[in-house]
């Protein structure tokens, strides 16, 4: 069993910078791809990017590309996603998801994790 917990989220003006961070406790970390996903309210849950087992591939969605940053730190058991340019649209709650074995490119097109974290609210005020 992966237990995910996620922090870092907060209230922020459009422009600036947030880094939420998810930390995994359980199972064999390393052996994970893991992904971050979003949910506004009254929308579906979507892919937001996604980082490989060893951290050597790297996926995003369009609309976060050149402003969102995903890594991992195998050794601390977690991964982050660092936010600039941050977007009164990118408001949502942020989950990280794990998945074993998969690609990184993979965790944007299946709806089968083996792991969800309970999730942190990211606002960006205009």
């Amino acid at each position: 069993q992966v237990q995910l917990v996620e922090s870092g989220g907060g209230l922020v003006q459009a422009g600036a910078s947030l880094s939420v961070s998810c930390a995994a406790s359980g199972g064999t970390f390393s052996m994970y791809t893991m992904g971050w996903f979003r949910q506004a309210p009254g929308k579906e849950r979507e892919f937001v990017a996604a980082i490989s087992s060893s951290g050597g591939s790297t996926y995003y969605a369009d609309s976060v590309k050149g402003r969102f940053t995903i890594s991992r730190d195998n050794a601390k058991r977690t991964v982050y996603l660092q936010m600039n340019s941050l977007k009164p649209e990118d408001t949502a709650v942020y989950y990280c998801a794990a998945r074993f074995l998969s690609t990184a490119q993979a965790m944007a097109n299946t709806r089968e994790f083996d792991y969800w974290g309970q999730g942190t609210q990211v606002t960006v005020s205009s």
